[in-house]
């Protein structure tokens, strides 16, 4: 485009709690922003809903009040972009447009039997060759399969064709290009990545795969690339191309410009994701890391990642705060663990439901280690702060011995980045610099850059990263001699955490 004063790209982030769209002019800068939170549906100890349909609706509201508060019609919009909350699955009727359910939330834990069953003897591995991914209840293709055995006559209408399945991706794209009445059933590559239904290595829905699973083929939506033209909108925001869906991980890879293998970045909420980019090839994992695809622009090679999730970082301040009581605010952990130089030999393992990445130890439980009477408040802030770091540096290590790919730098995102503390100590024990962006909107940002490049709003990657900008960086300054026996310290604790559940007697005990 040669006049790029008035270029506006918008972007829907659908989440697990809320529904947002981010309108950003050409140079990647935040015009306006609406947001809805929808309800969380909890039907038995485990089940973790929502209706897909209130979440339509609720799109639709953000977009109306988005393009509201910066003052533009939809004409103005140069494209849309989606990304969205992972593996969350949607069955819906092809002729009404209506959902036959409530979408199975990726939290939802009720295809853990399942998964067991479908394991057998190969457990958890069994699929993890052909789809980068263990066999968990988190991931999509158990859900449908769960769906079309419990919800009656579903299966039979699905083997039919009448019933269409999605992610959430898919579900707005359809309803956004028309529903019932001429709308796209597509989704991209990240997402179909996340179902346990598509080949790694092909890119295309596995037979042996859905097979296994029991998903009729019929159900599935097209899998399309991550940045491309899937159709063109109707309704509000008529004649504007949707052009973009990616995965909210993959999202924020995408918006922090990790274009080249070896760079990655993390997102610090409850729990932490990070991402680091491993170039045109997919890398198995040996611990404990899922292997996923990064984007795919167009018809280019798709970009692979290895994710490592780690369960407790942000909700570790939460439990400190609520639990504990000894801070008011989750902001007030800084200065308390500034107030002294060390952790005073202290350490604690927020191993509360069990361990993530590299580890998989759901009998693992949380300790606190190294208490000695010097030990004091401040000192224990300060342990909770390291739990963080040293978790980021195990995902970190599993990483390198996984690909041989060294992280160069590490961009980060999400609330616990405005906590210089921690992140000048993620720094100093991963060795490398970590930096963190001026646009904190890193999920939005990602599908926005990709829908305008798919639809010539930017040129390619180069122009992307020359609008990325860093806010903050912070750079090791820890001897590498200290930094190491701290970290043989941490693996002593994490080491003590193991074992409890089944010293117990099992789950529920």
């Amino acid at each position: 485009m040669t006049d790029t004063a008035d270029t506006y790209v918008a972007a829907i982030d659908q989440g697990t709690t809320s529904s947002r769209c981010i309108v950003f002019d050409h140079s990647g800068a935040i015009v306006a922003v609406d947001r809805r939170e929808h309800r969380q549906i909890f039907p038995k100890p485990g089940w973790v809903e929502h209706d897909a349909s209130e979440i339509w609706a609720k799109v639709q509201a953000v977009v109306a009040g988005a393009l509201a508060a910066a003052g533009l019609r939809a004409d103005r919009l140069s494209a849309l972009g989606i990304t969205n909350q992972r593996e969350t699955t949607v069955l819906w009727d092809r002729a009404t447009g209506k959902p036959v359910h409530n979408a199975l939330v990726w939290q939802d834990t009720r295809t853990a039997a399942l998964c067991a069953e479908l394991g057998g003897a190969d457990g958890q591995d069994r699929f993890r060759e052909r789809t980068g991914l263990p066999l968990a209840s988190y991931f999509s293709g158990p859900k449908v399969a769960w769906l079309l055995d419990h919800v009656p006559g579903l299966r039979r209408r699905a083997e039919r064709g009448e019933i269409a399945f999605g992610t959430i991706d898919s579900w707005l794209i359809w309803n956004l290009t028309g529903g019932t009445d001429g709308g796209r059933h597509v989704t991209d590559v990240t997402n179909a990545g996340r179902t346990m239904l598509m080949n790694l290595d092909t890119l295309q829905w596995d037979p042996s795969l859905l097979s296994a699973l029991n998903v009729p083929e019929a159900v599935l939506p097209e899998i399309r690339s991550s940045a491309e033209v899937y159709g063109t909108a109707v309704g509000q925001l008529s004649g504007v191309p949707v052009a973009s869906a990616l995965g909210d991980q993959q999202a924020a890879l995408f918006g922090q410009a990790c274009y080249d293998a070896g760079t990655a970045k993390n997102t610090y909420g409850t729990g932490s994701f990070l991402l680091l980019n491993t170039g045109n090839r997919p890398v198995p994992s040996k611990s404990g890391l899922l292997t996923t695809v990064g984007y795919r622009i167009g018809g280019e090679a798709p970009v692979y990642c290895l994710e490592g999730s780690v369960a407790i970082t942000g909700a570790l301040v939460q439990w400190f705060r609520d639990q504990l009581g000894i801070i008011r605010s989750a902001d007030e952990i800084e200065a308390l663990a500034a107030s002294v130089d060390d952790n005073g030999g202290a350490y604690i393992v927020p191993a509360f439901s069990g361990l993530f990445a590299p580890y998989w130890r759901s009998d693992a439980r949380g300790v606190v280690t190294g208490l000695t009477r010097y030990v004091t408040k401040a000192h224990l802030a300060r342990a909770v702060l390291e739990a963080t770091s040293w978790q980021t540096r195990e995902v970190v290590d599993a990483m390198y011995q996984d690909s041989g790919v060294p992280v160069t730098a590490l961009k980060v995102d999400g609330g616990m980045t405005g906590n210089s503390l921690l992140m000048q100590h993620q720094a100093d024990v991963l060795g490398v610099p970590v930096i963190r962006p001026r646009v904190a909107e890193t999920t939005c940002l990602g599908a926005a850059c990709a829908a305008g490049l798919a639809t010539g709003v930017w040129n390619g990657l180069d122009e992307l990263t020359s609008h990325w900008q860093k806010d903050a960086e912070w750079t090791p300054a820890m001897d590498a001699a200290v930094r190491e026996r701290e970290y043989r310290n941490w693996r002593r604790a994490v080491e003590r955490s193991f074992g409890w559940l089944a010293e117990d007697g099992g789950p529920g005990a």
